[in-house]
């Protein structure tokens, strides 16, 4: 068994030192139709960048500013492929809903270098504050109040490394997309034919007409109805931030623990992922009941891909935002005296209802409503999502990571550093009692 967390905090550069070289904008290779492109429900509360930085190692082949003008080129074909992506989100007027403007107003492009070797930055599954400085923030190219829907940073390294840093809006791609598109800039810079077709329809996720809220759904909460902060804002107070591991062999004992509890439900699909989220939940919950109320309900919420549960199946290839939020909820007491299967099962529960239907109702809840995911904490998985295995011309990349900032009710799952096997990193950040508190609870859980 390995160790369950890195409760010390290893040694981190505060600043990368990073110099910008050029900063640009790219534009489609080839001339696309200007059009205005629906986006869903999903999309559209969605508007907040998602920041990706990819590390790769020297090759002698493909030193960094060779694979810049790779890059560079693909990404000019990739906005032909993917029309909505040099484009701009804007309000229209017929309908006064958000849209993307296919305008061709191009995408961000930026060359920089640090002035460290890419084992001088410290651990890259420790997600550095710092690696922000490796995806580029002012995205007013070439006018004011700009804002490209895609920007990308090569970063070269002393060593002869560099890093790939990607900020994207996530009205454009959810994680299963972005991965297709990753696989597509692969091919493209390979001269390959495209790895996926993009299915760029989001018409398949419109709400029905009348919209038709068949489900209560304690998961959203109402735009008026929220307080002065939501879950997708950082935290101003004192945060601890830890990277807690849990080898192959953890989440296999996780799930014997499971299988043996007193009335198992045979039924119910014991997954490394239910597991893991069955175990924070617990750790998270009881860590922050200050007040020591066991009736308190905690309620976790994690992202369910609905490609396949829809009637009929949305296309793989679907480019926009096709998961929604799945929830659980059990009182505080019911997670510390419970046999751990039950909490299993309702973790497996909550993903169940997301059939056809029960996705459809939330759809058209968005339709009638505003609001955003209402729980304690989220789980927000980037474990499967497959972007170090990307084969690019240079290689795949070493780690993969997204720029990290401190929420307290967001707890993150990655893969492992340099093929870890099937373990996973979790990273959590909480005020310091709390942590100590979840700390405890993590390695007394898991019999340490």
């Amino acid at each position: 068994m390995g160790t369950a967390c890195d409760h010390d905090t290893p040694p981190l550069l505060e600043d990368l030192k990073v110099t910008i070289q050029n900063s640009s904008m790219i534009f489609p290779s080839k001339e696309i139709e200007r059009k205005s492109m629906f986006i869903s429900n999903i999309d559209k509360v969605l508007t907040f960048d998602v920041e990706t930085v990819h590390f790769f190692g020297a090759n002698r082949d493909f030193p960094p500013h060779v694979v810049t003008e790779k890059l560079k080129s693909a990404l000019e074909d990739a906005l032909v492929v993917y029309e909505f992506l040099g484009g701009r989100l804007k309000i229209s007027h017929e309908s006064k809903r958000l849209e993307i403007d296919c305008s061709s107003e191009g995408a961000g492009f930026v060359v920089a270098s640090s002035d460290y070797k890419l084992d001088q930055i410290g651990d890259l599954d420790y997600p550095n504050t710092a690696f922000a400085q490796l995806v580029y923030k002012n995205k007013n190219f070439l006018k004011e109040d700009d804002d490209p829907l895609c920007v990308v940073q090569v970063t070269s390294f002393k060593c002869g490394g560099f890093a790939i840093g990607i900020s994207t809006s996530h009205t454009i791609f959810d994680g299963l997309s972005f991965k297709a598109f990753l696989d597509n800039i692969a091919a493209i810079a390979a001269k390959k034919p495209l790895a996926v077709t993009p299915c760029n329809d989001r018409h398949l996720l419109a709400a029905r007409s009348p919209p038709r809220v068949t489900f209560p759904h304690p998961e959203m909460l109402k735009l008026n109805d929220l307080p002065n902060s939501h879950i997708f804002e950082a935290s101003t107070e004192e945060l601890h931030f830890k990277v807690f591991k849990l080898t192959s062999n953890d989440i296999t004992k996780l799930k014997e623990e499971a299988r043996n509890s007193i009335g198992a439900d045979t039924t119910t699909r014991i997954t490394g992922f239910n597991v893991i989220t069955a175990h924070i939940w617990r750790c998270k919950a009881l860590s922050c009941d200050d007040d020591s109320n066991p009736n308190k309900v905690s309620t976790i919420l994690y992202a369910v891909d609905i490609r396949s549960r829809l009637e009929p199946p949305l296309p793989k290839s679907y480019t926009g935002n096709a998961v929604l939020t799945a929830y659980a909820t059990a009182t505080c007491r019911e997670l510390e005296e419970w046999p751990f299967m039950r909490l299993v099962e309702r973790v497996f529960e909550g993903a169940t209802r997301m059939s056809n239907e029960y996705a459809r109702s939330i759809i058209d809840w968005g339709e009638m409503n505003k609001g955003f995911p209402n729980g304690e904490v989220l789980v927000s998985s980037w474990w499967r999502l497959g972007f170090e295995e990307v084969e690019y011309p240079w290689g795949k990349p070493k780690y993969c990571c997204p720029v990290v900032y401190h929420r307290k009710d967001i707890i993150l799952l990655f893969p492992p550093v340099d093929g870890g096997g099937d373990g996973v990193s979790i990273i959590v950040a909480l005020p310091p009692k709390e942590m100590d508190k979840f700390y405890g609870l993590f390695n007394k859980f898991l019999g340490l």
